[in-house]
């Protein structure tokens, strides 16, 4: 009979137990959520996302600026039904960062006006 070194039938003992594992069958667990985990979850998320856009140091100073004291904006938040405070997270998700966009719109507009007159449809900008 052949004699084996230690590592070599070390690795033999180790992968024949794993390949015997894998044939072991695993047990699932599965239950059903309540509605209360579910809803708690979601106004944990939103609750935390609102929380940290007012965290925020720029909003900080501008509600300092109007006279807003922080204790009142804590009060008012956690008095938001689940829904309102979902809509809070989804507005301040989907409002643009830094106005409403009348600069992009303006320069959109001077874009347009600058190849129509490229193209000689209109002569906004005369040549010389």
């Amino acid at each position: 009979m052949k004699q084996f070194s230690v590592p070599r039938l070390s690795l033999v003992c180790v992968l024949s137990l794993a390949l015997l594992s894998l044939d072991l069958p695993v047990p699932a667990r599965a239950g059903v959520i309540g509605t209360d985990a579910l809803v708690t979850t979601a106004r944990t998320a939103d609750m935390a996302y609102v929380r940290s856009q007012l965290d925020r140091d720029d909003v900080q100073r501008k509600m300092q600026e109007m006279g807003v004291a922080p204790d009142a904006v804590d009060a008012r938040i956690a008095g938001l039904t689940d829904q309102e405070l979902h809509r809070l997270a989804v507005d301040l998700q989907k409002a643009p960062a830094g106005g409403d966009g009348i600069l992009a719109l303006i320069g959109a507009v001077f874009v347009v006006l600058i190849i129509l007159d490229l193209m000689g449809v209109t002569h906004i900008f005369r040549r010389r």
